[in-house]
């Protein structure tokens, strides 16, 4: 097969697949982005420089083989492409779809940085992924050898899932707990199908099962079993729960009706698009159609919402985030889909009270000015004296970030130790906690964060217990010669 000339984003410049029009993509949750034809995925890839120190790759949490997988898809050898792209990541095509490339592998493009445009990395990633599953090139997990030891995993999110998979590959039993009646976690209930369709997940946890994984779900540790009891049931414990505790609003009226927090609205949202009757949702409480719908919030989540809140009819949408478009924490590419479908953003502006009787009727916010950087580098916001204004809300959705459960007392378990945070405390050498057996992965350990850092959790966390139970297993062999 003739190869397809590299370096060539000095004669091609950046193109990702198409985009649906905003008229289009605001009356449904399918998927906003086309799939990219062969011809121009070989030819964006073709755009890498092939860099001695490929800085994508750097600054990718999983240390994707990027520059590798570019060159196989363009020279159309598409099938060592998605085997070079898997052997480190756990749901390429999830990655390709929902993380912020912006901020990480193409926005640290050497030739992004010379101005050039970045390499479509994530569309290309996206692509291969694709493909692969359309060609039946993923195929079920086959251990070489079938191990005794059994592993506990609790929470069926990325961390937890990326962890079955890697164990499961060694030939450990596993099994995954979730309190949750289907498996994927935030993949599933938290993301908008427009971002990630829920058969791309459902594909991932069938593979899974097909390998010999069991879920068990609707399972509550602390209800259904205690910490303890797993412990007695498994040689290991994997605690990949994520971080699912919404951080209120600390304003006057933040209590009346109409007030929710974001994961409620969303995972109502996504529900319903499952399939599922959702009486929150049938009586109009989370549903946004014909109503003015308030979001607080600057991060990923807060994107999610408004822009669900459009799919369901919203008549007007606005977000409100204390600092400017520059210092906020989400992707640039959500804001700008977000603006294109007819969201209003009011930045420098936080809420000072929920206003109504009885029920949220407005929120009224405060206008703000950026001082001072403060712990974080970012610079503070500060208030503007006498600067307020009114914003209608009949739906008012708290998206202020996630912080962790009280998992001791949910679990049962009073000596398993937290960190100030109220984190899992673990080592960060071994991901073992302080109960011996008993290991930390993703969000729960490291505090809210992307996807793609949770599943480099969970490939650590599995290979960490693997030489756990393997040292285990030899001291237990030579204890019996």
């Amino acid at each position: 097969m003739a190869t397809t000339k590299m370096l060539r984003f000095v004669s091609v410049g950046p193109a990702t697949p198409e985009k649906r029009p905003a008229s289009e993509r605001r009356e449904d949750f399918h998927e906003i982005y086309a799939g990219y034809i062969a011809a121009k995925a070989e030819e964006q890839a073709s755009r890498c420089s092939q860099c001695g120190v490929p800085f994508c790759q750097v600054h990718c949490p999983l240390q994707n083989n990027i520059p590798d997988w570019l060159k196989l898809t363009a020279e159309g050898r598409l099938e060592e492409a998605y085997e070079v792209s898997s052997a480190t990541n756990n749901m390429p095509e999830v990655c390709g779809r929902i993380c912020p490339q912006d901020r990480l592998c193409e926005g640290n493009c050497v030739i992004e940085q010379s101005t050039h445009g970045a390499v479509t990395i994530g569309s290309v990633e996206k692509y291969i992924t694709d493909t692969a599953w359309a060609n039946g090139w993923v195929k079920p997990i086959a251990p070489p050898r079938e191990r005794t030891q059994s592993i506990g995993i609790i929470g069926a999110g990325p961390a937890g899932l990326a962890a079955a998979e890697e164990l499961r590959k060694l030939g450990f039993q596993v099994t995954v707990y979730d309190r949750y009646d289907r498996a994927g976690g935030l993949l599933i209930y938290g993301i908008p199908s427009f971002k990630l369709e829920k058969e791309i997940v459902e594909r991932r946890t069938k593979r899974l099962e097909d390998g010999g994984v069991v879920f068990k779900t609707e399972f509550e540790v602390g209800r259904d079993a205690t910490l303890a009891e797993l412990r007695d049931m498994h040689d290991a414990i994997l605690i990949a729960t994520g971080v699912y505790k919404a951080r209120a609003l600390g304003v006057p009226g933040a209590g009346l009706a109409g007030v929710f927090p974001a994961m409620d609205y969303l995972t109502a949202s996504n529900r319903k698009g499952l399939g599922d009757a959702v009486a929150a949702f049938e009586d109009g409480a989370l549903n946004a159609d014909g109503k003015n719908v308030v979001v607080i919030g600057g991060g990923d989540t807060a994107m999610d919402c408004v822009r669900t809140a459009v799919r369901q009819g919203a008549t007007r949408v606005t977000c409100l985030y204390r600092r400017d478009r520059e210092n906020m924490p989400g992707s640039m590419r959500e804001v700008a889909n977000a603006e294109e479908e007819g969201v209003t953003f009011e930045w420098l502006a936080a809420p000072k009270a929920i206003l109504g009787e009885g029920r949220a009727s407005a929120v009224r916010a405060q206008r703000m000015r950026l001082g001072l950087p403060d712990s974080s580098g970012r610079r503070a916001p500060e208030a503007i004296p006498g600067a307020t204004f009114d914003v209608a809300a009949d739906i008012v959705i708290e998206a202020l970030g996630f912080d962790p459960e009280d998992l001791p007392t949910l679990f049962g378990a009073s000596e398993l130790k937290v960190s100030r945070w109220g984190t899992i405390a673990c080592d960060f050498r071994t991901q073992m906690t302080n109960v011996e057996g008993v290991f930390g992965a993703g969000d729960i350990v490291r505090g809210a964060s992307l996807v793609v850092w949770a599943i480099k959790d969970g490939r650590d966390a599995a290979a960490q217990i693997a030489s756990y139970l393997e040292a285990k297993a030899a001291l237990t062999r030579l204890a019996a010669e």
